[in-house]
């Protein structure tokens, strides 16, 4: 997931600002968020230019951080594991130590 957000930062920092010209149908910061995960994924960026301009930047980086959240809960659902324990595995971090803690 790190990989998909810096190539998104650096997608949208070397991207013109320019005006937003209505298109003929109007596409949701998620799927936004899911087509440009998708599309990193695979490697497209033509899919990728086309779906960063779908919503305003903003919006996209909330729909990732959405879809983000979304896959780790139920992938831990489904592994009956802690949330955070899928996701620090997902980003190759060791397990958390909880002795001690507050």
């Amino acid at each position: 997931m790190v990989p998909v957000l810096a190539r998104l930062r650096n997608f949208l920092a070397s991207r013109p600002v320019r005006s937003r010209a209505v298109t003929a149908r109007q596409h949701n910061l998620f799927e936004a968020a899911a087509t440009y995960v998708t599309a990193s994924i695979e490697d497209d960026d033509d899919r990728l230019d086309e779906a960063a301009g779908w919503v305003d930047p903003d919006a996209l980086v909330f729909g990732i951080n959405q879809l983000a959240c979304r896959a780790v809960t139920a992938l831990a659902r489904e592994r009956n594991e802690p949330v955070e324990a899928v996701a620090r595995e997902l980003l190759g971090l060791p397990r958390a130590d909880r002795t001690g803690s507050n």
